[in-house]
């Protein structure tokens, strides 16, 4: 049976100085962040893709362009999410807080599902570079619409609702494989990453790139880098302090009332 990691008091007290000491912090979070509201990232052991193999080509733009069947499946595990039911966490509320206490320069985000905005934080911190699963948009015209307005088109029989402006094909408003990032946000991220004196990466292997580049660019600016991370990542060596526990939990730790 696999052990729980061993609290490191070095590392979080290291932290949490790092922390009460900064002015201008940026947070990147992953899919770890979420997890703990009860919504599986997509590679790890519990992952959606790692029990379903399959699912991956709903996230892969051409498959979801060319294949009627996999928009199909992609729409019934829109409707099965547990995105919508989920509830943000002790994580969520603790960035909040740093917010709060005037520290939290940006937020940029790899999650979809708005947690961040949920649980408080204002959205222009918050820097989205995969979308957001709250909102529909059309393949062909662009039209934006809340998700709820095509979920509701499905739960009454469509299987694969079309837009209603022009017929094209809709998917949720996110970044599938295959499918362009937004150039301004991505300079937007990075941007922040060049700006901070300290960043915080949180629940994130550090492995999918543009966004990955954040934490050598601001350690090469001279910031301060924690990650927290439940397991090891490929840019542990560059951060000054790096924990391995349950993300929630630390974050409540860490950016609650300090020094302002």
């Amino acid at each position: 049976m696999l052990q729980p990691p061993v609290p490191d008091p070095t590392a979080l007290d290291a932290a949490r100085r790092l922390i009460d000491s900064a002015r201008c912090v940026v947070a990147l979070t992953g899919a770890g962040m979420s997890t703990e509201s009860g919504i599986p990232d997509f590679r790890g052991p519990r992952g959606v893709w790692t029990k379903n193999p399959a699912a991956e080509k709903q996230s892969t733009i051409v498959h979801y362009l060319a294949d009627p069947e996999v928009r199909k499946a992609a729409w019934r595990a829109r409707l099965d999410s547990p995105a919508w039911t989920a509830e943000p966490n002790a994580g969520h509320r603790a960035l909040v807080a740093l917010e709060r206490r005037g520290k939290l320069h940006a937020l940029v985000t790899q999650n979809i599902d708005e947690l961040h905005q949920r649980a408080g934080q204002s959205s222009r911190l918050v820097i989205e570079v995969h979308g957001s699963m709250r909102r529909v948009m059309c393949w062909q015209c662009g039209r934006r619409a809340p998700m709820g307005e095509a979920l509701a088109r499905v739960r009454a029989g469509e299987e694969d609702p079309h837009c209603l402006e022009c017929g094209g094909i809709l998917k949720s408003d996110t970044i599938s494989f295959g499918q362009a990032l937004v150039p301004e946000v991505i300079d937007r991220a990075m941007t922040a990453a060049a700006e901070a004196d300290l960043l915080i990466a949180i629940g994130t292997t550090l492995q999918v790139h543009p966004v990955a580049g954040m934490v050598p660019l601001a350690a090469r600016t001279g910031a301060g880098i924690v990650i927290v991370n439940e397991q090891p990542t490929v840019m542990d060596e560059m951060a000054d302090a790096v924990i391995r526990e349950p993300i929630g939990e630390v974050l409540a730790a860490l950016c609650g009332e300090g020094e302002a």
